[in-house]
Parts: structure tokens; C-alpha cells; sequence
């Protein structure tokens, strides 16, 4: 998934954009409050991560202009204002979570799990179509009940699919599931990890839909 990272604090903004990416998140990383406005109104993001005090624009006033508008990421708060009438405060004014600095990488990461499982409407913490089943805590994959060994990217883009398994999913969807800014697209790298993803999963189960992007197959096709 992809996630934006919004902190000033550079030596904990290292940490944790180190942690998400050695758990194959994409992260973009800004320690401004209008940067973070700038770059949700051009991207799509899985989860925000926002330090409540930022330059330039402040957490508080990024996340009610987010819900104002009708944005609804999930958002977790994680600032060092940790009374009760603060963490109230922030979830009143639209989080999805709050984290108390300092917190455990560990905790953040079940954290980010829940709050996008929740914003996808998503009870159980495994995503299910057809045959094909993947766990967002595990993030294993399995058809028919056995387990299939798949990539980092791999599983990546089948995440893609499967949050949105009804519709179609184009590839600028794919690659912003896949790359934070700076990383390298290369022209084929989606095109490869579908092919690899039907040797996989069964030939005819993504369906390319022609100047669109990919589907999952329904059952019955």
C-alpha cells in the first residue's frame, strides 16, 4: 500500500519511513502540513500518518480541510499531546487513530492495518475472491486453501485487485499502490508482475480489459 508520512521531526520521520519500506509499503515522506495538502490533492494514498504540530500548515487544520472535503483516508494522528482531551479531540476531529509518541513500529503497523481495513469496510483482517485469498497481517497469499509463494510486488498488486475486486483497476492505480516518489517506474515492471500473478493464479484469473487496466475474474466467467 501506499502511505504518506507526514513529520518534521527528521531522525523519527527516518525511522518510520525506514520500518514501512522494509515492509514493502510505498512511502512519501513531507514535514510540511501544506506539502501533505499539495500531494493528497494529487495522489491516492492507503493511510496518512500526521504529526498534529507541522510548519506551514498545522496537523489539525490539514486533517478538518481532508474531512471537510469529503476525503476519506484513513488518517492516525501520532504527535507527543497525550492527554485524554487531546486524543479526544482528534478522533472528534476526524481521525481514525491516535498514537502517543513514542510508540512501538510494531503497534504502528497493526495500527495502519486496522485503520485500512476499516476505511475499505473490511472486517476480518483477509481479503477474499473466489478461490483467492490474501491476509493483510500475514500478508500470505492462498488459492483454494493452499498456500502461494508470491513477491512483495507480487502481492502488492494483487492487494491492488483485491481492494477493489468489483471494478477495474488502472495501471496508474497499480503503480501508485507500488512507488513513492523518486522510485523508479520501469515501462514494463506492471505488465511482468500480472503475468507472473495468472502463472500463479490460474491464467484466466485477471482479466484484461483493453485501454482500461485489469479486473479480477468473477465467478461464472
Amino acid at each position: 500500500m501506499r502511505i504518506l508520512l507526514v513529520e518534521d521531526d527528521t531522525s523519527l520521520g527516518d525511522t518510520i519511513q525506514s520500518w514501512l519500506r522494509l515492509d514493502d509499503h510505498a512511502v512519501d515522506w513531507v514535514r510540511r502540513g501544506d506539502s501533505a495538502q499539495t500531494a493528497l490533492m494529487t495522489h491516492r494514498y492507503d493511510c496518512v500518518l500526521l504529526d498534529r504540530g507541522l510548519p506551514g500548515l498545522s496537523g489539525d487544520a490539514l486533517l478538518a480541510a481532508l474531512r471537510k472535503a469529503g476525503n476519506r483516508v484513513p488518517v492516525i494522528l501520532i504527535t507527543a499531546f497525550n492527554a485524554l482531551a487531546d486524543r479526544v479531540e482528534g478522533l472528534d476531529m476526524g481521525a481514525d487513530d491516535y498514537l502517543v509518541k513514542p510508540f512501538e513500529l510494531e503497534e504502528m503497523s497493526a495500527r495502519i492495518r486496522a485503520a485500512v481495513r476499516r476505511g475499505a469496510d473490511q472486517v476480518s483482517n483477509v481479503l477474499a475472491h473466489g478461490a483467492i485469498s490474501l491476509n493483510l497481517d500475514t500478508k500470505g497469499a492462498t488459492l483454494d486453501g493452499q498456500p502461494v509463494a508470491l513477491t512483495a510486488r507480487e502481492y502488492n498488486v494483487l492487494y491492488a485487485l483485491m481492494l477493489r475486486k468489483n471494478g477495474i483497476v488502472t495501471r496508474a492505480q497499480i503503480e501508485e499502490t507500488l512507488y513513492g516518489w523518486g522510485d523508479e517506474v520501469e515501462s514494463n515492471a506492471i505488465e511482468v508482475y500480472i503475468h507472473n500473478l495468472r502463472k500463479k493464479l490460474g491464467s484466466d484469473s485477471i482479466v484484461t480489459v483493453r485501454g482500461l487496466g485489469y479486473r479480477l475474474k468473477n465467478d461464472g466467467e
